[in-house]
């Protein structure tokens, strides 16, 4: 058992853990998370208040996640299982598009993959699944029939979004207007908003076990609006769609065991930086020392250098997970940290749009993940349907000769990443934090706090962040103090303080401690956790 206290809390967060014995579910969106605690007191397990949660968000938090985007997830049933619903690009996708760009548009057609949210809340329900299909729609109709008032991160988010979509013009891009940005502007925090075509889309999903969203009428609707209006995805494409089961990666830290999904997403980056600190014996430096936060970045740094390189679709990769993940490569790594930063190059990703929840029961734990990528994603919505296709085609390089080149038939590069803590192999429980790039330096950030510090999963997530973003820019949150910016300036680091939160990512946790289950929630973020 970790060893924190619940009753200590040093940073100026005004959250305390939920504690519980039964069950505990935790999101960004307070109305998502009643969602999953609807379908535990309604005897679901885990996963039916994951799935809820997860269906919920599309309406709750449009800002970053749809019924068009993707989902990743990792399970605990006695051992961890890894989901990769992540859709494939176009087989009509035409790299010649890209050429010449240093990098890839973020919206419009071209950079939409096919959606794998759907298939993973199906994948993840037959598999384990306890209540009816249909029964995990109901708090998300409610949500988009009734209406919801629109919470304040929520509502800054959707308001920011605005000046960058309302500016696109083509005839593709006016359904997704028309839907969530009525009479061209954004509802304001409080504010009451509906969505009809989300209504009848998710009915037609929930009545059809997603069937009509890959070989039905919801995808005939699809390919005929791509058709319409220049995009590549075709029926075969929808079709052909299927989610991957796969074996999760770990490394061990302090007395953690970190588990992320493989390539093609990033997980890899928060191990390969994991391993490195692992030789730095961070905990005989105070948490808020320069040396704790100059040792991450520059770990942080060294791991982004090699996954912006190698990792892809695994079937395009040519350095193998486990080569970059051996000690002997670690050490390496760890032994090129000087007293002073360094810069490396990166592929400074776009800011994402991202949703992370979790949920446990007494057998079932859940780490799920879901994403439009950035934002509301490509801004095209299929007429009438409330279904925002995402960017993901974003992630891939413009580079030909890049393993995650842009090409037909490939899943690109990954930002979105459920993560879990394991101890001598008995489950502590699933976390993660949202946020494009911030989201492996994230899980750094929270198992530093954990493993080195003592922090409840509370503070774990109260902490200030730092948040490496390329060559040698970093931006230190506001809270961290003017004091530790200017050490961090000392060392070299082209340093900004930032009291933006949204630059720091959002996260959830929940940890077994005993026989008690802690849950936490970001306080950066409108959401709550539940425990009973």
């Amino acid at each position: 058992m970790l060893s924190f206290d619940l009753t200590a809390y040093p940073y100026t967060s005004q959250r305390r853990v939920c504690v519980g014995s039964r069950g505990a579910v935790a999101t960004s969106q307070p109305l998502a998370t009643l969602a999953g605690m609807e379908m535990l007191l309604a005897g679901g397990n885990a996963v039916d208040a994951a799935v809820a949660m997860a269906i919920a968000l599309t309406v709750v938090e449009p800002t970053s996640n749809g019924i068009g985007g993707d989902a990743l997830a990792l399970v605990w049933d006695g051992r961890l299982h890894g989901l990769n619903a992540s859709g494939r690009s176009p087989a009509q996708l035409d790299p010649a598009a890209f050429a010449g760009l240093t990098k890839m548009p973020e919206v419009g057609w071209p950079v939409v993959t096919v959606p794998g949210a759907v298939a993973a809340w199906r994948s993840l329900w037959e598999r384990w699944g306890r209540l009816p299909f249909a029964q995990l729609f109901a708090p998300a109709l409610r949500y988009a029939r009734d209406g919801f008032a629109v919470s304040p991160v929520t509502a800054t988010a959707w308001q920011a979004a605005a000046a960058r979509y309302l500016l696109l013009a083509p005839p593709e891009f006016q359904p997704f207007k028309a839907v969530f940005f009525p009479g061209d502007r954004a509802p304001r925090p409080g504010e009451v908003w509906a969505s009809p075509a989300h209504v009848k889309t998710l009915q037609a999903i929930a009545s059809t076990g997603g069937e009509s969203f890959y070989r039905g009428k919801l995808a005939g609707r699809l390919v005929d609006f791509a058709a319409t209006t220049g995009g590549w995805l075709s029926a075969a494409d929808l079709a052909n769609h299927a989610v991957a089961w796969v074996e999760p990666l770990a490394t061990t830290y302090g007395d953690l065991t970190v588990w992320e999904l493989p390539p093609n997403t990033q997980g890899l980056a928060a191990l390969l930086a994991l391993n490195i600190l692992q030789g730095c014996d961070l905990q005989q430096y105070p948490r808020e020392s320069v040396e704790s936060y100059h040792l991450q970045i520059e770990a942080m740094k060294l791991a982004f250098a090699d996954v912006y390189r190698h990792v892809a679709d695994p079937e395009h990769m040519t350095v193998s997970p486990a080569e970059l993940l051996a000690p002997s490569y670690a050490a390496a790594r760890r032994a090129l940290i000087q007293a002073e930063a360094q810069t490396f190059v990166t592929s400074g990703l776009p800011r994402g749009g991202t949703v992370y929840l979790c949920a446990a029961d007494g057998e079932l734990m859940v780490s799920l993940i879901q994403s439009n990528y950035n934002g509301f994603g490509s801004g095209i919505l299929i007429p009438d349907t409330g279904i925002a296709l995402h960017n993901r085609g974003s992630g891939f390089s413009p580079d030909p000769d890049h393993p995650n080149a842009a090409a037909p038939n490939k899943r690109p590069f990954h930002t979105i990443i459920p993560s879990f803590f394991t101890r001598d192999g008995q489950p502590l429980g699933p976390f993660g934090v949202m946020g494009a790039p911030m989201q492996p330096q994230g899980h750094v950030q929270v198992a530093v706090n954990l493993a080195n510090y003592g922090l409840n999963p509370q503070a774990a997530l109260d902490a200030p962040r730092w948040r490496f973003l390329r060559g040698d820019r970093v931006l230190l949150e506001s809270a961290a103090g003017a004091e530790l910016a200017t050490a961090l300036g000392d060392r070299g680091h082209n340093l900004t303080l930032s009291p933006r939160y949204e630059q720091f990512g959002k996260g959830q946790i929940i940890l077994r401690h005993g026989k008690t289950l802690v849950a936490a929630s970001e306080p950066r973020a409108d959401g709550c956790a539940l425990a009973y």
